[in-house]
């Protein structure tokens, strides 16, 4: 009989309650940011393949290539950690066609990209552009400072919290509620 809120899953129903992010709408957004500055050759790295949060973020990230008109780029699946984001890199930057951006399904792989990019004797933004995703807060003390899509850890615990007093208010009834990245 306790109330539960899941973000990013389970299924709503009696006292759980789930929150949905919507990664598209955040990868639509890098993307576009990323196109916008004129790349062409944009890569991906990709987290676990078995999290479905991570195969909304590289489906959308292939479907936002071909809305923008950029041909399908390089995807790369690290591990959502450092180390993971640091090999994934350094795989890309072996391939024949090195990209000029890279987005990177969360902070903490992109981090991992950027040391990556600097072992390689690259710069970034000036040789290669990188965007997280998460905006954990040690992505402002990297250097240079990552560019990342922002989840908001307060709109997240705000809806969360809705969603609680909600489940109070109308009787053990769990809802889906969303939560926009920006």
């Amino acid at each position: 009989d306790i109330p539960l809120v899941f973000l990013d899953t389970g299924t709503a129903q009696g006292l759980t309650s789930n929150i949905v992010v919507d990664y598209a709408a955040g990868v639509d957004a890098a993307v576009e940011h990323i196109a916008g500055l004129g790349h062409r050759e944009i890569a991906f790295i990709a987290g676990p393949s078995l999290l479905r949060s991570a195969r909304i973020r590289r489906e959308a990230f292939v479907r936002s290539l071909e809305r923008n008109g950029i041909r399908a780029g390089l995807v790369e699946e690290g591990n959502h950690q450092v180390d993971g984001g640091h090999d994934a890199m350094e795989r890309l930057l072996l391939a024949s066609v090195r990209p000029t951006a890279v987005m990177a399904s969360n902070d903490m792989t992109a981090i991992g990209a950027l040391g990556a990019i600097h072992e390689s004797g690259l710069r970034v933004p000036g040789d290669i552009s990188i965007v997280g995703f998460d905006d954990i807060q040690i992505s402002a003390f990297t250097m240079p400072a990552l560019t990342t899509v922002r989840l908001s850890r307060d709109e997240i615990a705000r809806v969360a919290f809705r969603a609680l007093y909600s489940i109070r208010q109308d009787g053990g009834k769990g809802a889906e509620y969303s939560v926009r990245p920006s």
